[in-house]
């Protein structure tokens, strides 16, 4: 059985999807679906069942699983970077992660587990996923330091070496309807588009980059996701690795992708930066492949143009899901 944890959610659920596309239904979904509306990305999925996420820890604490796991596939977390509740994070992103973490060590069951591009902070270190730096590392926001705080734990207790850990840059694709401002800019930006017939982006505080010429690495889901179960079906693969486009891309060709993507003129205006994003704004990210392809993962990852393009023609202009 392969568990997949956050499989409600946005990566989660496309992980569910593509493991359905190999064949795959052996899987439980473990996750917490609350009120919003989350629970549309499983309607198309096949999976055996569905577990709440406090009920799979105890699970795992008493030993008491009651199928034979393959795999765990640590998706869910707290994702907020703007979350205020650091114990809550500590204990939902950090500890959990820790336990499961511990159980699929002792009982030789893969774990593949979700780090972030958020723990590179503003990038003055570079983006190399090269363990000897992570003590170096200082995440701007609590969701990142909750996530860099596992990679630590792992790396002291010598288990990083058995277990994969992904960190996703900017992705973006269909499944994230409800994330509310967690929402990748693709989806704010076409519901701007479709309402306005315009897009705000913020004005820059930084005299090396214009207005929208701010830059991040965008990496569609479709591709996170083939780069993550790369290391389901290579387990001889262990450490951490960026998961990302491999190319900065700016907010105005984002949104240039966009309106050519719904068949309207460019339409761009920009917008002060609120005070409190200020000073943990990021101007630049770009994963460093190399680690990943020297891993072995050898496909190409999708433009900019043609992933913004997918994602507004087959699914938001058709209010779809993966899995439909």
């Amino acid at each position: 059985m392969i568990v997949v944890t956050g499989g409600a959610g946005f990566i989660g659920s496309a992980i569910v999807w593509k493991l359905n596309q190999q064949g795959k239904t052996n899987i439980v979904i473990v996750d917490e679906l609350g009120k919003d509306e989350k629970w549309k990305n499983l309607v198309g999925l096949k999976y055996e069942d569905f577990v709440n996420k406090l009920e799979f820890i105890e699970q795992i604490l008493d030993d008491v699983i009651p199928y034979n796991v393959e795999a765990i596939i640590h998706i869910g977390a707290n994702s907020s970077t703007t979350e205020k509740d650091a114990d809550h994070l500590m204990d939902n992103n950090y500890n959990y992660t820790k336990e499961l973490a511990k159980f699929c060590v002792e009982k030789n069951v893969r774990f593949i587990y979700a780090s972030s591009a958020a723990t590179y902070g503003d990038g003055a270190l570079g983006f190399d996923d090269n363990e000897s730096k992570l003590e170096t590392l200082r995440p701007l926001n609590m969701y990142g330091y909750s996530k860099q705080l596992f990679d630590l734990w792992a790396k002291r207790n010598s288990i990083s070496d058995q277990i994969v850990g992904i960190k996703y840059f900017n992705v973006y694709g269909p499944n994230e309807y409800h994330k509310g401002d967690m929402r990748s800019v693709v989806h704010k930006a076409f519901e701007q588009v479709r309402d306005t017939g315009k897009v705000r982006l913020f004005k820059s505080l930084n005299p090396k980059y214009k207005d929208g010429e701010q830059m991040r690495d965008f990496v569609y889901v479709k591709d996170a996701v083939d780069m993550t179960l790369y290391f389901l079906d290579n387990k001889n693969r262990n450490g951490i690795y960026n998961v990302g486009a491999g190319k900065a891309r700016t907010w105005n060709d984002l949104v240039t992708a966009l309106f050519n993507a719904v068949g309207k003129p460019v339409n761009i205006e920009y917008i002060d930066l609120p005070q409190h994003l200020a000073e943990k704004y990021q101007y630049f990210t770009e994963a460093n492949l190399t680690k990943i392809k020297n891993a072995g993962y050898k496909q190409p990852t999708t433009s900019l143009e043609v992933g913004v393009n997918d994602y507004v023609k087959n699914y938001l202009l058709k209010n779809l899901f993966l899995g439909y």
